[in-house]
């Protein structure tokens, strides 16, 4: 009875933080306003990161705490440049997280700390689509309950929170009244990202796989979580790929490499690596693994 009355309460919060989230930034306006869809409150994923962040058991509410903060600075920032480098302040901000959340996340899990921190990615792009990056959570976190509870015996697994917290923020986000912002997706992305890793230290544990075994799992789930994406978001990621990239009949590849690799932190990384270099991926199994996308260089030179 306590563990049901602490889910309920961990949804009851969410759901009513995001309402005042929705309210206070609508009315602050600035970096918490965007003019999407008429006029959009975007952070309002600030509601369940609180809610995470009271309720996920540690060390896991640790590292969502260590990424949660350094989001929402990129929320409250904006777009904005840093003199002359390649980069902005916000990218600055969440890449610094990311290393926190490696780095802490690797006491307490080892090596797959990296996978936790890359997590972020996919919900990050999924949040471009209304509903999408909570259809995500929601599925992930439900089949996780599910997965834990055979591999531990408990029924009220950390995962639990994760659902409750999404669901009570879900409604606005599925009409698109709302959006989760940085503080909200990356939130999430971490959050599954050690749910992921509870299940992969379990099965593995078993197995005597050791941390490499909980890489590998943990690895195959953020693949499978990418898919997912990719599928939910075929027809804007198709657009996407076709109008502005010029990338001419995108494979499903090219779409899960949309999601793991793309946005902002992904076009920088390939601004430092592949500088003004132009790659032409001809080989049919180049384009059915995604390779296009991967070696897109908004940079390169025509």
């Amino acid at each position: 009875m306590e563990q049901i009355l602490l889910l309920l309460s961990a949804f009851l919060l969410s759901a009513l933080l995001t309402l005042l989230f929705k309210f206070f930034f609508s009315k602050w306006g600035g970096h918490l306003y965007t003019p999407i869809r008429g006029g959009t409150p975007r952070a309002v994923g600030l509601a369940p990161f609180l809610v995470l962040l009271i309720f996920f058991p540690p060390p896991g509410n640790y590292l969502i705490a260590i990424i949660g903060v350094f989001a929402f600075l990129d929320d409250l920032i904006g777009r904005r440049k840093i003199g002359s480098l390649p980069f902005e302040l916000g990218q600055l901000s969440r890449g610094i997280g990311m290393l926190l959340v490696i780095m802490v996340g690797y006491f307490f899990f080892g090596p797959v700390s990296i996978l936790i921190a890359l997590m972020i990615q996919p919900l990050n792009i999924a949040d471009m689509q209304p509903g999408t990056a909570s259809y995500i959570v929601i599925i992930m976190a439900s089949l996780m309950a599910v997965l834990l509870y055979f591999t531990s015996g408990d029924p009220y697994s950390a995962a639990l929170i994760v659902l409750v917290a999404c669901l009570g923020y879900a409604p606005l986000d599925y009409y698109g009244r709302v959006m989760m912002g940085e503080v909200g997706n990356h939130s999430f992305g971490v959050a599954l990202g050690v749910l992921f890793t509870y299940l992969g230290i379990n099965i593995a544990s078993f197995h005597n796989w050791g941390d490499a075994g909980v890489f590998i799992i943990v690895f195959i789930l953020l693949l499978v979580t990418a898919f997912l994406i990719a599928f939910l978001r075929r027809k804007n990621l198709r657009y996407f790929l076709e109008e502005e990239l010029q990338i001419s009949d995108p494979s499903f590849g090219d779409m899960v490499m949309d999601v793991l690799t793309g946005g902002g932190l992904g076009d920088l990384m390939r601004k430092i690596f592949l500088k003004k270099s132009k790659i032409i991926i001809e080989n049919k199994y180049g384009k059915f693994l995604g390779l296009r996308r991967l070696l897109y260089n908004p940079l390169a030179i025509e």
